[in-house]
């Protein structure tokens, strides 16, 4: 495996106060990267900064060797990396095909054969591609932002709690196709709550304490440290 994307000693925040205290990240092609923590760690604080929606004050991101530390999200987008938030990650009024296609505005050329991969992956979404993308369920709706995202194929997906306010059984599923994402050649670096579950499918991952790295292990090492059970996974 080769990296994509390094971070290493990031300071930043908001108001002149840090969050980050000398944050370190890698992800790896071909590999799912978790990161966990309690709240207020700096996990979405992290991956803002990552992808230029925060100001890093201090430390270097590096993205296949080169320097894009404090680049803007679309010269991010450009360079194959795609970004998924929490909230408000779909256009409520559009349909789902409107949404896919505002997912490739960096791109040219015939966008059909990069929508029937989506439709592929995620096959309800082909049948509602006329739907509001607002009337769907939570579950429906993250499965169009993932799409929207992977319009560009990416090399990197970032996701921020793709799982929030997911029934157990939509949790599941959604898990299920970031494996799949995964398995297609792209890096994928998460952000999640339901850390147990997350872990289950990652290669690595981070607990985050602080703004700082408290461990960093594969996902089944870190899942059988008494430890991180102990403080960070509810025992």
């Amino acid at each position: 495996m080769s990296t994509l994307l390094e971070a290493t000693g990031l300071y930043g925040g908001y108001g002149g106060v840090d969050i980050l205290n000398g944050t370190n990240l890698r992800v790896e092609a071909d590999e799912i990267v978790v990161i966990v923590g309690p709240n207020g760690a700096g996990k979405s604080t992290a991956m803002k900064a990552v992808f230029g929606l925060l100001r890093i004050r201090e430390g270097q991101v590096l993205y296949q060797g080169q320097d894009i530390t404090n680049a803007t999200p679309e010269q991010m987008v450009r360079r194959g990396i795609a970004y998924v938030p929490q909230e408000r990650n779909v256009f409520p009024s559009m349909t789902v095909r409107e949404n896919l296609e505002m997912g490739a505005y960096v791109m040219s050329g015939n966008l059909t054969p990069r929508m029937e991969r989506i439709f592929e992956l995620f096959p309800k979404l082909k049948e509602r591609r006329q739907q509001q993308a607002g009337l769907m369920s939570g579950g429906e709706r993250q499965m169009v932002a993932m799409g929207r995202a992977l319009m560009i194929d990416p090399q990197l997906l970032m996701l921020d709690e793709p799982t929030a306010g997911l029934s157990p059984l939509l949790i599941d599923e959604t898990f299920e196709r970031i494996k799949e994402i995964r398995d297609l050649g792209i890096g994928v670096l998460m952000v999640e709550q339901n850390a147990k579950q997350a872990l289950g499918i990652a290669d690595r991952g981070y607990v985050l304490a602080t703004g700082s790295n408290r461990y960093e292990d594969t996902g089944p090492n870190l899942l059988a440290n008494r430890e991180v059970a102990e403080m960070f996974l509810g025992g």
